[in-house]
């Protein structure tokens, strides 16, 4: 046990969460098995590539649509930005999918 209780410390770290939202077209995909397939190559590689977390967080149902969420935890908004922008680059790089529209934000 340590001796004291962690919510009684009066300190804070500094902490920034960037999100990026990323509204995808999935040209390809003719069922929700090919866009599965699809979406969980890019989000597997975005996680390995950039470590950060990434899910599909809309359009679970659409054969041609999704949406991304990305997360990065850093202790510098700046550094967070940069992690972000690179992993939009790397999306709208890939030739499986179209970035339809994109919304950043730093918590």
């Amino acid at each position: 046990m340590l001796g004291f209780q962690l919510s009684t410390l009066n300190f804070q770290l500094p902490m920034t969460i960037g999100v990026l939202t990323i509204w995808l077209e999935i040209a390809g995909s003719n069922s929700l098995k090919d866009k599965r397939q699809s979406l969980k190559s890019l989000l597997d590689l975005l996680r390995n590539k950039f470590n950060v977390s990434a899910a599909e967080v809309g359009d679970n149902d659409t054969w041609r649509r999704a949406v991304v969420g990305v997360a990065c935890v850093s202790n510098e908004q700046a550094h967070a930005g940069t992690v972000l922008n690179k992993v939009l680059q790397f999306v709208e790089s890939d030739p499986r999918v179209a970035v339809a529209e994109t919304r950043m934000e730093m918590l």
